[in-house]
């Protein structure tokens, strides 16, 4: 489960990052509002932790800005500002729900717990993702590039989700090894090479823009 966590207080991400890996969540920090919106745009989160007071632009602006890309991600605003009107203009700006500092951690897991499992819900008719032009219907199975329909076998599938899902950041062959075919990586195999080459002859060759791109020595990275 991945959460980006934007905080400017050091001491409070710290604190809040080693409780969450403690319970097993991967977390993304960003101390700024800006940082925190770079990491969105560019990479899959499944929960957002926003503080409203950042040094740059607010936690309502950071809020806002998400939304007008993605209605559906859980936010939560945790924060010392508790006014009423603080809240609802949290509420107006598209978190799902508001914790004031300071809080007891527990609680904090379990509103993180609440948020996914109603999102998990309220997403299991159209759970999609998306870059650039190509969408992913993940119900559905089904795969389309700037409209086009592109058929895929359930392992190319499977490949391209767990890329997509991990937009952005450099996936090694041991990585989608594990994630993808559940075994360990054996060197001696060009598998994983084969299969991604699958993929660029069908959602990259006939188009201008290639988003499947190699990092030599290091893997594969998918990006607009």
């Amino acid at each position: 489960m991945k959460i980006l966590l934007i905080e400017d207080e050091l001491k409070v991400s710290a604190f809040i990052k080693k409780g969450l890996e403690e319970n097993e969540y991967i977390i993304t920090v960003a101390n700024t509002g800006s940082e925190g919106f770079s990491y969105f745009n560019n990479n899959y989160f499944e929960l957002i932790i926003l503080d409203i007071n950042l040094p740059d632009i607010s936690g309502y602006e950071v809020c806002r800005e998400i939304r007008k890309i993605n209605t559906k991600v859980p936010i939560l605003m945790l924060t010392a500002y508790g006014s009423l009107d603080d809240k609802l203009k949290g509420f107006e700006n598209g978190t799902d729900d508001y914790l004031l500092k300071p809080f007891e951690f527990n609680e904090l897991i379990a509103r993180i717990k609440a948020l996914i499992k109603r999102s998990q819900t309220v997403n299991f008719e159209t759970n999609f993702l998306k870059i650039a032009d190509l969408e992913i219907n993940l119900n559905a199975k089904s795969v389309k590039r700037a409209g086009v329909v592109i058929g895929l076998t359930a392992k190319e599938f499977s490949l391209l989700e767990y890329m997509v899902k991990n937009k952005g950041i450099v996936i090694s062959r041991s990585d989608i090894a594990k994630k993808v075919w559940d075994i360990n990586f054996d060197t001696g195999t060009n598998v994983i090479d084969v299969y991604i080459n699958f993929l660029r002859k069908k959602i990259d060759k006939n188009f201008n823009i290639k988003l499947i791109q190699t990092v030599v020595g290091l893997g594969y990275i998918i990006k607009d």
